[in-house]
């Protein structure tokens, strides 16, 4: 079955929007577009991120690391990238590639800057020695899963997502290929899930925190309205892992930070101490 007459062309040339929900923010090329800086806050991390599933990962690491008691405060500042404040200069610094998750970690001499969502949950597990293990099989199988989701996300999101939920127009060729292999990877966490209670093995780690914002949100009904579509209650295994780590009170709060939209009471745009859940919400503060 076609899905349209499309040729392309020798070769390809950017001449406007393709349509979609993110249509304005695409581009084939890399760099700032507007100058603007960062703000810094008082804590010796500074997070520039959303909650979007990546944004969620890092969020949900640094409320877990609270909670376990270690010194990890943390400034997170909203980047709506609708607007587009990853192509700020600040950003692109901290992130060439300008894409959230972006941190600061100002615990050394000078700022170290830390992107992409994998290596930002390294490096605070490495730093505070919390959620992975420090050597043998089990740290190399949290990292076998660390990398496994890096690797399979951009199908969920960028794949299924894009086109079940996002792109101009439904095309049946692009949706059933990319259900497929979402499928496929439920599928592989799901047996693995059925002979462990977290993804790596019996600890809570690393590869549970970046898993879940994409798979577990997925299972919940919280990514594409595509739950029934993908029949993600057939997924047993998987549903009672993403419910387990929904119950999490860390993780919660860490969906909370950054976000924008849904309920108000889940809204903290902006976070700066622990107070602030209770005092800094949407619904309390309004606007």
């Amino acid at each position: 079955m076609s899905d349209s007459t499309y040729t392309p062309p020798e070769v390809w040339t950017w001449e406007a929007p393709s349509g979609g929900q993110f249509a304005s923010i695409n581009r084939p090329i890399s760099g700032a577009t507007h100058d603007k800086d960062l703000p810094v806050g008082q804590h010796p991390f500074q997070l520039y991120s959303l909650a979007t599933p990546n944004g969620v990962k890092v969020t949900v690491m640094f409320e877990e690391l609270l909670a376990a008691g270690h010194e990890a405060e943390y400034d997170a500042w909203r980047i709506d990238i609708s607007e587009g404040d990853q192509f700020g200069s600040g950003f692109v610094a901290v992130n060439p590639n300008s894409k959230i998750p972006a941190l600061l970690d100002h615990t050394g001499d000078t700022p170290l800057r830390v992107f992409e969502s994998a290596s930002i949950l390294m490096h605070l597990a490495e730093k505070f020695g919390a959620f992975l293990p420090k050597s043998g099989p089990a740290r190399t199988e949290t990292l076998n899963w660390l990398f496994w989701q890096m690797g399979s996300a951009p199908y969920l999101g960028g794949g299924f997502g894009h086109f079940y939920a996002y792109a101009p127009e439904k095309w049946q060729y692009p949706i059933d290929r990319f259900a497929m292999e979402v499928k496929r990877q439920l599928d592989v966490l799901d047996r693995q899930l059925a002979e462990r209670p977290y993804i790596a093995g019996d600890e809570y780690t690393i590869a549970d925190m970046a898993i879940w914002p994409w798979y577990g949100q997925l299972c919940l009904g919280r990514l594409y309205n595509a739950a029934t579509f993908l029949d993600v209650a057939s997924y047993k295994h998987v549903m009672a892992w993403a419910e387990k780590i929904d119950a999490r009170p860390a993780v919660k709060r860490g969906r909370m930070v950054n976000r924008s939209f849904g309920e108000p009471e889940m809204q903290l745009r902006e976070r700066h101490a622990a107070s602030d859940f209770d005092t800094r919400t949407q619904d309390k503060i309004g606007g």
